[in-house]
């Protein structure tokens, strides 16, 4: 007799982790740390002779244009800065001071671009010092000789009597005031390296209101952020940029600065910028809005190895050139003021229409680096300036700024732009981005397929989502990149409202992640020690473990009067 077959409940059903679930088709998703593409630098602003030695810089280090062409704008800050300012409209007057930075990684060769473009002011340094050096010992002669007229003069009245002695100290008092009126001229200063910010302040207020710090390193941030103070000290380099009054703070004396004009020209590694992002104060007191910023694609590696050497006379009409520039405007004392022409205001004034609709914190490109944008404007005039001043080097003051000129200039707020924007992504000031990021990281470590905006709400920092309202424009941003769907769940009955929308996740969200592939592998190793402890039967068995075998009673015949019958019914 054949012993009946087992009882199988499960038989004939399909096991769900057999089941394979039908995934829309995705596209792999845009990272959101994606590179921005970003402009050239547009060497042709520039008049011929700086243009030229500028791309031949270019060329023989085999660096971007960008690191010249940012420098030779900072060069002729310096030269100019605190001796010309441009008079936009009305009361609008712009110093021609700038704040200028160009990040580039390690081997760029900043160093030896730096020395090309800086060698001029240091010899245009040198000139002035070498024109001024007999004014300063005839006026140290003479102030020694007051002083010991005025000396001898107090030692006889210390020893006289009687009325004598009252006339005696009146000539003591009149030599030593004589003495004190003895101004020694300062020997002059063009550029000064890493300096602290208080030497900066005593720099500026000795050279007549102006100075430039230019450095192939980004040392001049750590001091501002408080190096050797232990505290951030970025006063001088606040007002210094905007020309507003500065009070110096001496030992012997108290000076101001009616119009402080400071120049920056730096050339850092780009992890500068995301450390000086951190540093307090430095965003929200406005000195990151200053800069103009260039972040340009390192040639390293791509570079020829035999290149064109600058010619000598590109090299030598540059020289002469700045240098010319910087002793012409070393002479004012009050600053030349440079005028726009119509042509060139009502240009300025159609850039500025086009980038204010743009601040707008809702909905604005530039929005969320408003700070900085706002400042544009000006600093366009004060490239327009610059671009003028280079163009006349003897006779700028005496003619108007061109539309031509203006444009120039517009061009170079345009490419700053769209560097900036991406300085400011690395800086992370971007709040949306920033967001995206956090949810983006929420999506992965819970690895969900479909998730409610409740429940992917509910996982996230009430510091950066207050309310649900910010996650929205997150979760438009990852959409836009490929990482989420949104869609709208059909109602399940016919009143109320209709359900809030969903999130589909890209499947490289579920992804697991180290932690889950750690605790995937000890559950693999546990169920193979468990299999060792519990062999399975022999083959054409189930066995013991996978399908529980149900008891089955016996089937007892219907018989009347039987257990089934009516004599049960009757019990």
């Amino acid at each position: 007799m054949t012993p009946p077959e087992e009882f199988d409940p499960w038989a004939g059903l399909t096991d769900p982790a057999d089941t394979v679930a039908v995934e829309p088709v995705w596209e792999t998703p845009i990272p959101l740390t994606a590179q921005r593409a970003l402009p050239d630098f547009p060497d042709d602003v520039f008049p011929a002779w700086l243009g030229k030695f500028v791309a031949a810089v270019a060329e023989e280090t085999q660096t971007p244009a960008d690191l010249p062409g940012t420098l030779a704008l900072s060069v002729l800050a310096a030269a100019a800065g605190g001796r010309a300012v441009v008079h936009v409209r009305g009361n609008w007057r712009e110093p021609t001071n700038l704040y200028v930075v160009c990040a580039l990684p390690p081997a760029n060769r900043k160093s030896a671009v730096f020395a090309l473009l800086t060698d001029p002011l240091y010899e245009a340094e040198k000139q002035l010092k070498a024109k001024v050096a007999p004014a300063i010992v005839e006026a140290n002669l003479t102030a020694r000789l007051a002083k010991e007229a005025a000396d001898n003069a107090a030692s006889k009245a210390a020893k006289a009597e009687g009325g004598e002695r009252e006339e005696l100290v009146s000539q003591a008092v009149g030599l030593a005031q004589t003495a004190e009126s003895v101004a020694v001229p300062v020997e002059p200063l063009l550029l000064a390296d890493d300096s602290t910010s208080e030497t900066v302040t005593s720099l500026i207020a000795e050279q007549g209101g102006r100075l430039a710090v230019m450095s192939a390193e980004g040392g001049i941030f750590d001091i501002i952020a408080g190096r050797y103070s232990g505290a951030p000290n970025m006063e001088v380099f606040l007002k210094g940029h905007a020309g507003d009054r500065l009070r110096v703070n001496r030992q012997t004396r108290r000076e101001y600065v009616d119009h402080p004009a400071l120049t920056i020209g730096l050339a850092v590694q780009p992890a500068v910028l995301q450390d000086i992002a951190k540093v307090k104060g430095f965003d929200g007191r406005g000195l990151l809005a200053r800069f103009l910023y260039s972040l340009p694609i390192s040639k390293v590696g791509e570079r020829a190895v035999i290149t064109d050497p600058i010619p000598e006379e590109t090299t030598a009409l540059y020289a002469s050139n700045v240098v010319a520039l910087t002793l012409a405007l070393a002479e004012w004392t009050d600053p030349a003021v440079i005028q726009l022409s119509p042509e060139a205001d009502q240009a300025l004034i159609a850039y500025q229409q086009r980038v204010e609709p743009k601040l707008a914190a809702r909905g604005g490109s530039l929005g969320h680096i408003a700070n900085w944008a706002g400042k544009l404007a000006g600093a366009v005039a004060r490239m327009a300036a610059l671009l003028h001043l280079a163009e006349h080097l003897d006779t700028g003051h005496t003619k108007p700024v061109t539309e031509h000129t203006m444009q120039a200039a517009i061009r170079l707020g345009d490419y700053f732009t769209a560097h900036a924007l991406s300085v400011f992504d690395v800086m992370g000031a971007d709040p949306t981005l920033s967001r995206a990021r956090a949810v983006l990281d929420t999506l992965q470590s819970n690895g969900w397929v479909d998730v409610s905006r409740r429940d992917l709400f509910s996982k996230l920092s009430r510091s950066e989502f207050p309310n649900v309202a910010d996650l929205e424009p997150a979760a438009t941003l990852l959409e836009e990149h490929g990482y989420l769907r949104t869609y709208q769940p059909e109602r399940t009955g016919g009143r109320g409202r209709p359900p809030a929308p969903r999130y589909r996740a890209h499947p490289s969200l579920r992804a697991p992640t180290p932690a889950a592939q750690t605790a995937q592998t000890q559950k693999q190793l546990a169920t193979v020690s468990d299999l060792r402890k519990h062999p399975t039967t022999a083959p054409g068995t189930v066995p013991p473990h996978k399908h529980p075998v149900i008891p089955q009673k016996p089937i007892t015949p219907y018989t009347p009067g039987g257990p089934s019958g009516p004599a049960r019914r009757g019990h």
